[in-house]
């Protein structure tokens, strides 16, 4: 076996809780479940073929309620009646000790009428988001909010009830939870906004929660992560000084890691040129050894992956990469490197588990209007350039 650092385990300090190597899989977006938020046959096999390798797989987005779907095809752990689903999503992932770990999230003002079946989006406040064919959003009440927050216990209880090892609360990539911590989305002036200090309050309240419902309901140790973005481009925005304030104080609650949503490891800050240390590092530096951290964007090579655990960062997070080669991890460890597919082949797709709505997703993305039929002249490096972009902020 080649001596990687990243094939190393990794025990969680707070739980006890010991995963075979540091390598991730991110959530990434497949849009793959049912209408309803069920697991669908296609979604199993695409699992099936990519886990086993990395010591923690992370599911795509499953939503906490109904007001919190983002897209069509995604997860939901809503409801009860999703644990059957749920259960055997996790068993699939299961397969040569690999770790299951179901992101649970609400879009918030990141969705549409359509997706929520004609009701309105919700946000921390009444802020259209700065996209296009954004849709204004309504003002969660005080109640709404207590109540979104039970939201996120409830299917924490479900993944623990489906046998998933832990559940990683998405606080990135413009949702909900970031919503309430973004000084653009968030304009409130009760407890749940205003200062920096209150912009903490719902997701501090959520991990509060979510831990609460792990004493309740786990009868052996189970992971809770936190996803964040570390930046925003609206004006006013999350900076990083407000980011690294909120790690300092995160490292009060009982997350067992953190995980920046980047299409770049390395990423420097977009908003302040004069900042020339990547933002890991210093995010890292505020961590220190007390919380363990996941870098992703743009890992691609095991020299890659080992950079990362280099520069004291615990875990490398493999996302398109993955897609393209689901044995990544147990051909490093057999030493063949040589064998690993960095290129996408067209013909592939399906073998790769990458079809139905999936696949269409990825094409439309590559090339807006293309039907699901597979192109056979289309330059593969082309391809393979849009895959890396489409999934560049990962979901």
């Amino acid at each position: 076996m080649a001596d990687y650092k990243f094939l190393e385990p990794y025990t969680f300090a707070k739980k006890g809780i010991t995963v075979k190597n540091r390598i991730v899989i991110p959530p990434m977006t497949e849009m793959m479940s049912f209408s309803n938020g069920e697991v669908t046959r296609d979604e199993l096999r695409y699992y099936r073929i990519h886990t086993g390798g990395a010591g923690m797989f992370i599911t795509a987005v499953a939503n906490v309620n109904d007001e919190g779907k983002g897209f069509e095809g995604e997860l939901s752990a809503a409801d009860d009646k999703f644990i059957p689903s749920l259960a055997s999503l996790a068993d699939a992932i299961h397969k040569d000790g690999t770790k299951a770990i179901l992101q649970i999230f609400s879009a918030g003002r990141m969705t549409f009428k359509s997706v929520l079946r004609g009701k309105q989006p919700v946000s921390a406040s009444a802020v259209t988001a700065v996209r296009s064919n954004s849709e204004e959003p309504r003002a969660l009440s005080e109640d709404e909010v207590e109540q979104t927050i039970q939201d996120f216990g409830s299917a924490t209880r479900r993944a623990i009830q489906a046998g998933f090892d832990g559940v990683e609360i998405h606080g990135a990539n413009t949702y909900l939870i970031q919503q309430f911590f973004s000084p653009h989305s968030n304009r409130r002036d009760d407890k749940w906004g205003g200062s920096l200090e209150k912009r903490m309050n719902f997701p501090f309240a959520v991990i509060d929660e979510v831990q609460k419902t792990i004493d309740e309901y786990a009868k052996t140790p189970f992971i809770m992560g936190y996803r964040l973005s570390p930046e925003e481009v609206e004006k006013p925005g999350i900076t990083i000084e407000d980011t690294l304030a909120f790690v300092d104080a995160i490292k009060n609650k009982p997350i067992d890691y953190l995980h920046v949503s980047m299409g770049d490891v390395w990423r420097k800050s977009l908003n302040d040129k004069s900042i020339t240390k990547p933002l890991n590092i210093s995010i890292k530096e505020h961590l220190g050894n007390d919380i363990p951290l996941i870098g992703v964007g743009d890992i691609q090579t095991p020299a890659d992956a080992e950079k990362v655990l280099d520069n004291g960062i615990e875990f490398a997070a493999i996302g398109r990469e993955s897609l393209r080669e689901p044995n990544w991890v147990q051909k490093v460890e057999a030493g063949d490197e040589d064998a690993i597919r960095y290129t996408l082949s067209l013909e592939d797709h399906d073998s790769l588990g990458l079809s139905g709505t999936f696949w269409e997703f990825l094409l439309q993305a590559f090339r807006p209007g293309l039907q699901i039929s597979v192109d056979k002249t289309t330059d593969r490096s082309l391809f393979n350039n849009a895959l890396d972009n489409i999934f560049a902020g990962a979901k």
